[in-house]
């Protein structure tokens, strides 16, 4: 095929998790025909990548080839924008997170900077504090004796049953 004819595309890599192979998914927008609410589209190409260059997230253009492999039939033509790394050890994202989780007032005062260390101090105290709390609800709730036996509706001891209904006067009985 000449090359003036070869398909080239504009996509992101998505994955790379293969030897000289990276998935990249070229998204565009489309007007549906009757409705003509915008339906955002979706393809997925695999993509020949000799030299294992492309990463998660790196802006690629693509271009049509003969084909590689059962599913390969692009290949890359050039790795247009790296992807944006974040400055941010994941270690410190955990870290504010549990503090927010925590307490979020502690959050604001305590920003990037605090330790690990600190956080799980102030979760155990939170923690601790809150099973004190649902110990204390559980003391001062009523607890209303309720006849398994009864049916709903009826006081406990007056069940339909007649046997109930005997042992009460027999009592009554022996009491005259």
């Amino acid at each position: 095929m000449a090359r003036s004819m070869r398909k080239v595309r504009v996509g992101s890599v998505v994955r790379t998790g293969m030897e000289k192979t990276a998935v990249v998914e070229a998204v565009w927008k489309q007007r549906h025909r009757l409705y003509g609410k915008q339906m955002r589209r979706v393809a997925r190409y695999r993509v020949h990548d000799p030299s294992n260059q492309c990463q998660v997230g790196d802006l690629v253009r693509i271009e049509e080839t003969r084909p590689i492999s059962k599913t390969k039939h692009w290949r890359i033509l050039e790795i247009m924008q790296r992807r944006q790394v974040a400055e941010v050890q994941p270690s410190e994202l955990e870290a504010d997170a549990e503090i927010a989780a925590a307490d979020p007032e502690a959050a604001v005062d305590a920003g990037a900077g605090a330790t690990l260390e600190a956080t799980s101090e102030d979760t155990g105290d939170v923690a601790a504090a809150q099973t004190e709390e649902a110990d204390q609800a559980e003391d001062d709730s009523p607890t209303d004796s309720v006849d398994e036996d009864a049916p709903s509706g009826e006081e406990p001891g007056e069940g339909t049953s007649g046997e109930t209904g005997q042992d009460e006067a027999d009592q009554e009985e022996a009491k005259v």
